[in-house]
């Protein structure tokens, strides 16, 4: 079983290559939720990762649900 720990509440910075069909650059996004996704495509580990985009300024953007490479998750929960 793989095991992913992000905390809730946690700010991730994603890039674009860390994306599933990414549509702009590198999204911040402040974590309201994350779950395992079961028919990931085969040799690599993915993540949907939901929460808010952020600003610049830290301000609430519209609600995103993201597909995540899991390699590319800090373990802990920490921001990257």
């Amino acid at each position: 079983m793989f095991d992913v720990r992000v905390r809730l509440g946690a700010v991730l910075t994603i890039d674009a290559a860390d994306r599933l069909l990414p549509s702009d650059g590198p999204v911040t996004l402040w974590v309201t939720g994350v779950r395992l996704v079961a028919n990931r495509p085969p040799q690599d580990e993915w993540i949907w990762v939901e929460g808010f985009r952020l600003g610049p300024s830290g301000r609430h953007g519209r609600q995103a649900q993201i597909l995540v490479r899991a390699s590319k998750l800090p373990p802990d929960g920490a921001a990257q």
